[in-house]
């Protein structure tokens, strides 16, 4: 019996050439927050509007870029033990209802509902290997009709390279 060595080929992607990342060499992507969200507030009657941010910062070698997404992990839904603030109904940045939630990419007082579906929330298309940052504001807007307690929502940020 007589072994042949066998050599498998990687495939060749598109590279540009004069880039930051040598032709033909593999890029990296990662991708860091700046931790939790709180955001403390004190309702009132009429329902107050509360905001917390967080840096999403997303460093790559890849020539053609990448693309940051957003989505809640298992439920739109803040909860506090049972009691519940849903993410807002806004399919675009608008001004959040009594007793809901959102998030904005551009510090105003509008915000968009979060889902359970990624949701693109920033691109770009050349490297960053110094760091891009994306700053998140959530907002919550609440009256004396939610219990007091510490409301939680699991965020998934996801970053992927851009291949075209």
């Amino acid at each position: 019996m007589i072994l042949i060595p066998v050599s498998h080929a990687q495939p060749y992607g598109k590279g540009l050439y004069s880039e930051n990342v040598p032709y033909g060499s593999e890029t990296a992507l990662s991708i860091a927050t700046s931790g939790n969200v709180s955001i403390p507030i004190t309702p009132t009657t009429s329902g107050v509007l509360a905001t917390g941010t967080s840096i999403v910062t997303v460093t790559s070698t890849d020539v053609k870029g990448y693309k940051l997404y957003i989505r809640t992990l298992s439920s739109t839904d803040m909860n506090n033990l049972g009691a519940l603030i849903p993410a807002s109904s806004n399919g675009s940045p608008a001004a959040l209802s009594t007793n809901t939630w959102g998030y904005n990419t551009n510090a105003s007082s509008n915000f968009v509902g979060l889902t359970m579906a990624d949701t693109l929330i920033h691109s770009i298309t050349a490297p960053v290997s110094g760091g891009d940052a994306t700053t998140v504001t959530y907002g919550v807007k609440v009256d004396l009709a939610k219990p007091a307690g510490n409301y939680t929502a699991n965020i998934v940020y996801t970053a992927v390279p851009q291949t075209d």
